[in-house]
């Protein structure tokens, strides 16, 4: 019953979301900053937001409307529908964004950032204690994102196929929930619901630390690109972010990381190592596009080609744009 009804909330999202994008407009061209408001997505606990706030960069002469996901999937479902218009995620959203259907998107920029947290993990008193022993088990997954990447690529390294495991496509919270309750063996995930299985006892068994390449992307909408103030206002806000994670690491490491221990519920020390280790493995910082992301995230449809998860070779380059890159090599 849980797998049928985290299957159904993803169709039934776009129909939840188009009411909402109609309402919200976005389409009327701006004529100053003053008249923006940019619809952008977060994952897990507005992690954006709360730097931004926090080192004193949230007071943009544009407005800003923050809507929290549980993935990246799911904000490039709301840019299809009109809802969002930047959209955070790693290199798998867009794939199967642009895959299904002509996308009304462009991946506009490259955030660079850790790739920790991105684990299998079994429960607590599970014998389960590496990928080959997923074996006929019932494995959950986040899918279309960096869980449903780097699960099929442990498994190849393990010598198992897909089809060797019982997967079982969940939303973060829904796994957590079904990995507790025992409805599943094992769950590949990320982030905060990540922690948040450790906290309850889970034990790692995989990692994607060294399988993902840590470039996550910023969409935005084509309207955005089509209008000089919204395109300038998106270039200001990726590059404060960046702005805004530096001035954390100049010294400023312990204030946020009792930031993130009370959005996240975890004990401020652990909060604090496990940021020092993020922005040590990978400063998070913006980069404009360039050949390299381009061909790195054509590496990863290529995998999802390979898995059936899409139907035909997909050119990943036929989304990105470098209409950006002036005002945000600028901005930075």
């Amino acid at each position: 019953m849980l797998f049928r009804r985290t299957l159904r909330s993803s169709a039934a999202l776009l129909a939840l979301l188009l009411p909402f994008a109609a309402a919200c407009g976005g389409d009327a061209q701006a004529d100053s900053p003053a008249d923006v408001t940019l619809r952008v997505g977060s994952t897990g606990w507005k992690t954006e937001e709360a730097v931004l706030k926090y080192a004193g960069l949230d007071d943009t002469p544009y407005n800003v409307k923050w809507s929290l996901f549980q993935g990246g999937d799911q904000q490039l479902q709301a840019i299809r529908a009109g809802a969002l218009d930047l959209a955070s995620s790693s290199e798998i959203p867009p794939v199967f964004a642009a895959a299904d259907g002509t996308p009304n998107f462009k991946v506009v920029a490259v955030q660079r950032g850790a790739t920790l947290n991105q684990e299998v993990v079994v429960p607590k008193g599970s014998k389960v204690t590496g990928i080959a022993g997923l074996r006929g088990k019932k494995v959950g997954y986040v899918q279309n994102t960096t869980a449903h990447y780097f699960l099929y690529e442990l498994l190849k390294q393990a010598g198992l196929k897909w089809s060797d495991i019982d997967a079982k496509p969940l939303l973060p919270n829904d796994g957590l929930a079904a990995l507790n309750g025992g409805s599943i063996d094992a769950f590949a995930s990320y982030g905060t619901s990540v922690i948040t299985a450790h906290q309850q006892g889970a034990t790692t068994v995989g990692s994607g630390k060294d399988i993902l390449s840590g470039n996550f992307l910023w969409s935005a909408r084509d309207s955005v690109l089509e209008s000089p103030v919204e395109k300038a206002a998106a270039a200001d806000l990726i590059a404060r972010i960046t702005k805004a994670y530096a001035y954390v690491r100049d010294g400023h490491l312990d204030g946020f990381a009792e930031v993130t221990a009370d959005a996240t519920h975890q004990p401020l020390a652990q909060a604090r190592k496990d940021l020092v280790a993020a922005q040590a493995q990978r400063p998070t910082e913006a980069r404009t596009v360039g050949d390299d992301a381009i061909a790195s995230q054509q590496k990863v449809a290529d995998v999802f080609t390979e898995l059936g998860a899409l139907k035909s070779k997909l050119d990943v380059k036929s989304f990105w744009s470098t209409a950006l890159n002036a005002e945000l090599k600028k901005a930075l």
